[in-house]
């Protein structure tokens, strides 16, 4: 069995698995073994009830005491249970799991595992637990399982028994050389992928993925030198002149420009007026105005007689741009072309557009990604701008560069990365950094409350919806999981709509719709047709709505600082003051004192840097904040001293062997040619 090999050649898995598999995106052995847990069930012994603490997962053995009640509520049965043994009771609740009433009568014993929490009283209660009977249990004491993202008709079980099959007949050469594994006491490769799937410990675990993400970070910057190779020195045709209509719309902007816009614009102009292809990321956190300067990039580019394109991360942001930047032009009547160009248009507005775009009239084109297929001619492209969800890779430039165009690249970015990190992650681009906020913006009002607060906070969704404004609430899950205690924004869509008035119209949106959906309830949103959008993360990259003035993040623990800034600033962006509540589920006082910082400080880069100081080795697989990285593992806050570490050794790798050649680095080689095909397609290397 080889890597590149389909996952049909494992014992067990026919048709019907290999669709379920292929929704994960899992279609080779390669993809299966490189499909990390998101988490382990440690199951240790199962304590008294009179030894359980609050606000973990933990396992009781009990007796249940009585029978247990159905009662049917808000359209589900939900079952009751009391269990005990000689130090206390507590009280279990399933919902939707009617068959329990038989399963568990009165006087059997059983281990019941899940989220302790109390209730009125003090009395312990678990909702939703595991229900195992004792001699399963004991098999499984002592043990790591893994926790898989999952897919209906997939289980955790099906995964892991594929996973262990595939390692076991697949030949894993440790590609790494063996001084640089000794350097850093590196486990072999083998040896990693065993662990991080079936680990026998805590300590297998932090070994495992200390490896892996290792390893991801050596792929990644190797490709990133190589790209600044190829970028270097590129020459440009015809350097672009400065003009005056950049000015004459500085100065006839309704506000003035903060000292942080007026230095990057002069960087960027001094590149496009350069003889070299400008490679820059501009760097600013939320609201800090980089719109702005990628509009006046544009101007330069069509006053030149010139094309200029800015790709977009999502059809209704890149429309919002369209509409921003037409108006625009025509406020300070600037006689300019703006094309729209995206892939929900129809075919005829499609070959509409591909004609002004080949002929030349259409000077600025907006749109998606729908500008860099193939049948995009460009007649003189001089620009192209991106954000970092595009990040423009070698690929991208191969396509303009076999139309004939090097154009300069602009890349904005709002993730608010320390400079020191930026400098390793973006080594193929200059970076300028808009670190002033405009003046006459509101900073945004921040709380941190737990779960108690929730009815409060819906009483104010609802007191700032009647003023005619808008509130996003964000929630960590797709669905229910067994995976993660943790909100989901299926269930809680229903509930928020038994909680707010019926005038009142909530949406619902995640990454599992489809892209038509997900514009549809975007453009609603931005519309005001949708008053509360209830969403997960997705709404990191977004439309612009200035009138949205709520933000409520649900299960705040179990973000990184940096996205939960991120999705702040979906807020305060209008001239009316702006709220984010962020509800803390868990005890911890770790997480307390990590979202205290955010509740202290509106500003990006400092909550960046104190978050590097604070996230430590134990938070192996929360919600990641460096997903739009898609790294499988590694985390650039978290593993900031991995990444400076495997930044060195590639710097030490390549000045000696540019091209991998020697016997040393064979392996090597061919790692990066297998395993990381797809990394290239996902970071657009």
């Amino acid at each position: 069995m080889e890597a590149s090999h389909l996952i049909t050649e494992i014992k067990g898995v026919g048709v019907k698995t290999t669709a379920l598999f292929s929704k994960l995106h899992i279609e080779t052995i390669k993809d299966l073994i490189s499909y990390f847990p998101r988490g382990y069930d440690h199951y240790e012994e199962a304590l008294p009830v009179g030894e359980l603490c609050t606000g973990k997962v933990q396992s009781v053995r009990a007796c249940i005491v009585g029978t247990p009640s159905m009662v049917r509520a808000k359209g589900m049965v939900i079952t009751h249970a009391q269990a005990g043994d000689a130090s206390g009771r507590m009280k279990l609740t399933w919902f939707r799991m009617p068959y329990l009433k038989k399963a568990l009568p009165g006087g059997s014993w059983h281990v019941f595992r899940g989220m302790v929490q109390a209730g009125a009283g003090g009395m312990l209660f678990m909702e939703q637990p595991r229900v195992f009977s004792q001699g399963d249990y004991e098999t499984l004491a002592g043990t790591w399982q893994p926790k898989y993202a999952l897919t209906s008709g997939l289980t955790n079980h099906m995964i892991s028994k594929c996973v262990r099959q595939a390692l076991e007949e697949l030949e894993l050469p440790d590609y790494l050389p063996e001084e640089i594994r000794r350097r850093y006491r590196l486990i072999g490769f083998r040896e990693a992928m065993e662990k991080i799937h079936f680990p026998g410990s805590q300590e297998d675990v932090v070994m495992a993925r200390r490896r892996l993400v290792f390893d991801e970070f050596l792929a990644f910057l190797i490709q990133i030198k190589r790209q600044k190779k190829e970028n270097a020195g590129l020459l440009i045709d015809r350097p672009l002149q400065p003009i005056e209509d950049t000015d004459r719309l500085i100065a006839a902007l309704p506000y003035q420009l903060t000292g942080a816009q007026q230095r990057v614009w002069k960087q960027i102009e001094a590149d496009l007026t350069g003889h070299m292809a400008m490679n820059r990321l501009v760097q600013g956190d939320v609201g800090s105005g980089k719109t702005i300067l990628a509009f006046l990039a544009l101007l330069v580019c069509s006053a030149n007689s010139r094309q200029g394109c800015l790709m977009a991360p999502t059809e209704v942001l890149a429309r919002q741009h369209y509409e921003n930047i037409t108006k625009m032009f025509e406020d300070y009547d600037i006689p300019i072309k703006v094309e729209l160009l995206t892939g929900s248009m129809t075919a005829k507005e499609k070959r509409r557009a591909y004609d002004r775009i080949e002929c030349g009239l259409a000077k600025i084109i907006i749109g998606t990604h729908a500008l860099i297929q193939e049948k995009v001619i460009y007649q003189n492209l001089a620009l192209v701008i991106t954000d970092e969800q595009h990040r423009f890779g070698v690929k991208q430039r191969e396509t303009f560069s076999e139309k004939g165009t090097k154009p300069h690249i602009l890349v904005m970015s709002a993730t608010p990365i320390p400079r020191t990190l930026a400098i390793i992650l973006y080594g193929d681009l200059d970076i300028s950094v808009v670190d002033e906020v405009p003046a006459k913006r509101l900073p945004i009002k921040n709380c941190v409350v737990d779960t108690r607060y929730r009815p409060k906070a819906y009483q104010f969704i609802e007191k700032e919806v009647a003023a005619g404004h808008q509130a996003y609430v964000i929630c960590p899950l797709v669905e229910e999981s067994e995976n993660m205690e943790a909100e989901n924004v299926t269930d809680y869509a229903k509930r928020l709509k038994e909680e707010l008035p019926d005038t009142i119209e909530i949406g619902l949106l995640h990454g599992q719709m489809k892209p038509a959906q997900k514009n549809d309830v975007m453009e609603r949103f931005a519309a005001n047709e949708i008053q509360v959008l209830v969403s997960t993360t997705v709404v990191e990259v977004g439309v612009n709505v200035p009138n949205a003035t709520v933000m409520m993040i649900e299960n705040a623990e179990h973000f990184g600082l940096a996205q939960l800034h991120q999705l702040r600033g979906r807020v305060g962006r209008g001239d009316a003051q702006s709220y984010c509540i962020m509800v803390n589920c868990s005890n911890s006082k770790e997480s307390q004192k990590r979202l205290d910082i955010l509740n202290q400080s509106n500003d990006g880069f400092k909550i960046a840097s104190e978050d590097l100081k604070l996230r430590g080795p134990g938070d192996f697989f929360g919600i990641r904040q460096s997903g739009e990285m898609q790294f499988a593992l590694a985390d650039i806050y978290q593993d900031a001293y991995i990444m400076q570490r495997a930044s060195e050794e590639v710097a030490a790798i390549l000045g000696k062997d540019p091209e991998l050649s020697s016997e040393d680095h064979k392996n090597l080689k061919d790692y990066l040619e297998l395993f990381l095909a797809d990394q290239r397609n996902k970071l657009n290397l």
